[in-house]
């Protein structure tokens, strides 16, 4: 079965009902959280009154896996077997059971498995595409900038607030790459505030600044252009006490990405080959161009050297403070 994101379950519990296996994995804690949440409810329902977790860690005996699989309680008729891979590596004797599983799935049992964030070669195991064949896998993506303004406006609709365009702008902003605290901030909202549209006053009145920022995002603000995002996050991470040691590496390498892919536009190579090539995923894949558009090669190439120096101004080799000189190249870059 085709991975379905997370705010499509419950779409597909209405239309098709529960599945026998389902598989959770990301990297985004809150929507596996809360996807989970959402099955044992639906399952409790619908009469699986027996609930076992197993944890895979250390020297995990994966025989137990069957024995919990097929086997009910004496005083309940359907059970709930939940499997957690916290590693996301079951090994060679877990791959091969985890086939096994997803070949017999029992009559009676719910099988709910709890993975973290998979690289694309985990997703392509034997294991995992036996599962995929078999259940139904939920993917937990981060929600991106672009996305985050619609996940909020349905999370105030449940309870029945909106707001003004300034309102949600600040918001966003506010909680930029920590959905967790997103939805915390939502539920005080609901505490108080009646139902209604809420004004920009109202939302600074009530809402912190929790914005998470990382070096990975920073990067998707500077290669989309986004200025005055871009100076928040590096400011962000400066005060979070970040290493600008991280964000220079962070910026140089995506600057060497930049510099390869145009020799290869050069070469007449095509543009998907590249981003494949040099490991560029998810939604760095729609800056890259315009990126290249905006900044020629030998502009990438000062950037680069420019990288050079503030490496050695960190260092003490030479006179400089490093997150100056990070703000003035980004801004360069986003302008460019």
């Amino acid at each position: 079965m085709p991975q379905l994101k997370i705010d499509e379950l419950n779409t597909a519990l209405s239309k098709q009902g529960l599945a026998p296996l389902y598989v959770i994995h990301g990297e985004e804690t809150l929507l596996a959280l809360e996807a989970a949440d959402v099955l044992r409810t639906v399952a409790r329902q619908q009469g699986f009154e027996e609930r076992e977790v197993l944890t895979v860690e250390g020297h995990f005996d994966w025989s137990y896996l069957f024995e919990a699989a097929m086997s009910v309680s004496l005083f309940a008729s359907r059970k709930l077997l939940e499997l957690r891979i916290p590693s996301g590596k079951p090994g060679t004797e877990g791959a091969e059971a985890l086939q096994r599983l997803a070949q017999q799935l029992p009559v009676d049992t719910l099988v709910l498995i709890l993975l973290p964030r998979l690289e694309r070669a985990q997703q392509q195991s034997k294991w995992f595409s036996a599962l995929e064949k078999q259940g139904v896998v939920l993917a937990a993506q981060p929600i991106d900038r672009r996305e985050l303004p619609q996940w909020i406006r349905r999370r105030l609709a449940a309870q029945q607030h909106s707001m003004t365009p300034e309102a949600l702008a600040f918001f966003v902003d506010r909680v930029e790459g920590n959905l967790l605290a997103a939805r915390q901030e939502i539920d005080k909202l609901a505490l108080l505030y009646p139902a209604g549209e809420l004004d920009l006053p109202e939302v600074q009145a009530a809402v912190a600044n929790v914005a998470r920022f990382d070096v990975f995002a920073l990067s998707e603000a500077w290669l989309a252009g986004d200025t005055a995002r871009t100076l928040r996050m590096l400011h962000g991470l400066a005060a979070e006490g970040e290493s600008p040691v991280l964000v220079l590496w962070s910026l140089a390498e995506e600057l060497r990405t930049l510099i390869r892919v145009s020799d290869g536009r050069q070469q007449g190579r095509s543009m998907n080959e590249l981003l494949r090539e040099f490991r560029v995923w998810g939604a760095r894949q729609r800056w890259i161009e315009p990126a290249l558009r905006r900044l020629s090669r030998p502009q990438l190439l000062n950037a680069l050297s420019e990288c050079a120096r503030i490496d050695r101004c960190i260092k003490g080799a030479e006179a400089g403070e490093p997150w100056g000189l990070l703000q003035n190249m980004l801004r360069m870059l986003c302008k460019s």
